[in-house]
């Protein structure tokens, strides 16, 4: 499994956070599986406060981890959100930022964290919908990172030109084959 370094977007540098890497792997049935590890100082970030696992529309105002999921060659795509507080959310979007709808989500993302002085990392394990089976799948592996001082950065594995946007076909970049037949 790959570790992949992710990119903070030249235009919102962060002050704390030294690196974001990330691991992601395609599971059985139709999961995803993403690691993401952010190194800084954990008492420099904005974590928010635990919270009982549910969905939760707007987290991407604070810290939030993204995965954008698209069949290659096609241009709807899937959306997903990690808060470190343990809510989430998933949307199913037909086009470029088009037609935004809650995507059905009949087994809850599973996530958990782990933390030390200098990291916070994020696991998450979700299911896509059955079209996506035996797809090969373009994501685009996003995060927001707000410190505790209001600084907000935007990380991503490629950044299009201009303003951060996580949405655009520029940013799904890591290529996920299909699952071979066994």
């Amino acid at each position: 499994m790959a570790k992949h370094s992710m990119k903070c977007h030249p235009d919102t540098p962060a002050k704390t956070v030294d690196e974001i890497t990330v691991e992601v792997e395609r599971h059985e049935n139709d999961r995803i599986w993403v690691r993401y590890h952010v190194e800084a100082p954990v008492d420099a970030l904005e974590l928010g406060f635990a919270r009982e696992a549910q969905r939760r529309d707007g987290l991407w105002k604070t810290t939030c981890f993204e995965a954008f999921v698209m069949e290659a060659g096609s241009s709807s795509y899937l959306e997903f959100n990690f808060a470190p507080s343990s809510e989430w959310a998933a949307y199913n979007f037909v086009s470029y930022r088009e037609a935004m709808a809650d995507l059905p989500m009949p087994i809850a993302p599973g996530l958990g964290n782990d933390t030390s002085q200098s990291h916070f990392a994020l696991e998450a394990t979700f299911e896509l919908p059955h079209a996506f089976a035996d797809k090969d799948l373009l994501l685009a592996i996003t995060a927001v990172i707000e410190e505790r001082d209001g600084t907000k950065s935007y990380w991503s594995l490629a950044h299009p030109t201009g303003a951060p946007d996580f949405h655009h076909p520029d940013c799904f970049t890591l290529h996920l084959p299909a699952r071979a037949e066994p």
